[in-house]
C-alpha cells in the first residue's frame, strides 16, 4: 500500500470515527433530558404532561427537519451540512442550560431539534460516499450503533455533574464538546467543497416511483421509534418516581438497554449480509414480531427484574429491525438521492419519537399509571409486527 492509498484509509477512519463520535453526542443529549426531566419538573414546577411537551418539542424539529435536511445534503454536499449541524446544535445545547422558563426550555429544544435534524442523512450519505456498495450495510449498522453508544456512556458521565453541578451545566458541558467534534471533523474533511448537485444534473425525488419498501419502513420505523423514545424518555423517571431507585444506582441501570441496543445495532448489518442476504425482510420481521412479545411481557411485569429484563430484551430485538431497515434502504437506494431518501425513511422513525414522550406522557397523566402507558407501547410494536406483512421481496 503507497502513501496515497495509506492516507486515504486513515482519513476515511478519521471521518468514520468523528461521525460516530458526532452521533454519539446526539443521542447523548437526549439521554441527559431524559434523566433531566424530573428536576425540571421541580425547577418550572410542572406535571409529566408538561414535560412530555418538552421532550416531544426537540422531536418535533427533528422530525420536519429530516426531508428537508436530506435534501439540502444533496445540494449543498455531506460535509458541509454535518458542520452546520454539529455547530448550530452545539450552541442550542449549551443555551439548553441556559433556560429562564419552561416556554424557553420548549422553544429551545424545538430550534435544537432543527439544527439537528440535517445530520442523520449528511452523516448517512457521508458514509454512503466513502464505502462500496458491499460495505454499506455494516458500515451504516456501525455507525447508527452511535446513537446506542452516546445512550449509554452519557449517563456514566453526565449523572456526576448533574449531582454536584445541576442539570443545566451538563448541556453546557455537552455543547463545549460538540464544538470541539465539529473543529476536529473540518481538519480531517479539508477541503470541505464538494460538487453541488444542481441545475439538470440534481435528480428530483419522484414520489410515485419511490420503492414501496421504503413507506411501509416509515411505518416501522415510526411504529418502533414510538417504543424507543416513550422507554429512553419516561424510564428514568419510572424508576425515580415509581420504583424510588435513585440517581446513584440510576447511572448504571438506565445504559443496559442501550447497550443492548447497540450491541444489536453494531451486528445487524453484518447479520443481514451474512445470515439474511436475500431474505432482509425475514430479518426485520422476525426482530418486529419479537419486539411485540418482549414489549407485552414488559406490560405484564410486576417485579423490578422482570422489568428491567425485558427492557433490554426490547432493546436489543427492536435495534435489530430498526437498523435493519436502514441497512437494507442502503442497498437500495439511489445514490443521486441518498440524502434525501434516507430523509424520508429517517422521518418515519422520528416521526415516532415525538409521538411517544408525548403519548406516554399524556397516558401517564391521565390513567394515573404506566401500566396505561405500557400498554399503548404493546399497541405500537403490534403495528410494528403487521407493517412487516407488507414488505414485498422485490
Amino acid at each position: 500500500m503507497n502513501n496515497v492509498d495509506k492516507h486515504a484509509v486513515a482519513k476515511r477512519w478519521g471521518t468514520f470515527a468523528l461521525l460516530y463520535l458526532g452521533y454519539m453526542l446526539l443521542f447523548a443529549d437526549r439521554t441527559v433530558m431524559n434523566i433531566s426531566l424530573a428536576y425540571i419538573g421541580k425547577d418550572f414546577h410542572v406535571g409529566a404532561a408538561a414535560l412530555g411537551t418538552t421532550a416531544s418539542a426537540f422531536f418535533l424539529g427533528y422530525t420536519l427537519m429530516q426531508i428537508p435536511g436530506g435534501y439540502l445534503t444533496d445540494r449543498f454536499g455531506s460535509k458541509r451540512l454535518i458542520i452546520v449541524s454539529l455547530l448550530a446544535w452545539s450552541i442550542l445545547t449549551m443555551v439548553t442550560g441556559w433556560a429562564w422558563s419552561l416556554v424557553a426550555l420548549i422553544a429551545i429544544r424545538f430550534l435544537f431539534g432543527v439544527a439537528e435534524g440535517p445530520y442523520p442523512a449528511a452523516a448517512l450519505k457521508r458514509i454512503s460516499e466513502n464505502y462500496d456498495k458491499s460495505e454499506k450495510s455494516q458500515a451504516t449498522s456501525a455507525l447508527i450503533s452511535s446513537n446506542y453508544a452516546g445512550a449509554a456512556v452519557a449517563p456514566l458521565l453526565i449523572v456526576p455533574i448533574i449531582a454536584s453541578a445541576g442539570w443545566r451545566n451538563a448541556f453546557v458541558w455537552l455543547g463545549v464538546i460538540g464544538l470541539v467534534v465539529m473543529v476536529a471533523y473540518y481538519l480531517v474533511e479539508r477541503p470541505i467543497k464538494q460538487a453541488a448537485t444542481s441545475g439538470a444534473q440534481r435528480t428530483k425525488i419522484e414520489w410515485r416511483n419511490i420503492d414501496s419498501r421504503v413507506w411501509v419502513f416509515v411505518v416501522i420505523g415510526l411504529a418502533l421509534n414510538i417504543i424507543t423514545k416513550g422507554l429512553e424518555t419516561w424510564m428514568p423517571v419510572y424508576f425515580l418516581q415509581e420504583r424510588g431507585i435513585n440517581l446513584k444506582n440510576l447511572t448504571w441501570l438506565v445504559p443496559l438497554p442501550v447497550i443492548s441496543g447497540g450491541i444489536a445495532a453494531l451486528i445487524s448489518g453484518f447479520v443481514m449480509v451474512h445470515w439474511f442476504k436475500g431474505r432482509e425482510r425475514w430479518m426485520i420481521s422476525i426482530a418486529s414480531f419479537l419486539t411485540l412479545a418482549f414489549m407485552f411481557g414488559l406490560f405484564k411485569s410486576s417485579s423490578l427484574v422482570a422489568v428491567v429484563t425485558f427492557d433490554v430484551l426490547i432493546y436489543f430485538v427492536k435495534s435489530l429491525a430498526f437498523t435493519g431497515i436502514f441497512s437494507f434502504t442502503a442497498q437500495i437506494l439511489s445514490e443521486k438521492t441518498y440524502g434525501s431518501s434516507i430523509g424520508i425513511v429517517n422521518f418515519g422513525g422520528q416521526l415516532g419519537g415525538f409521538i411517544g414522550p408525548l403519548l406516554i406522557g399524556w397516558l401517564v397523566q391521565f390513567a394515573g399509571s404506566y401500566s396505561a402507558a405500557f400498554l399503548g407501547l404493546v399497541i405500537s410494536a403490534l403495528v410494528a409486527a403487521v407493517a412487516c406483512l407488507f414488505i414485498r421481496k422485490k
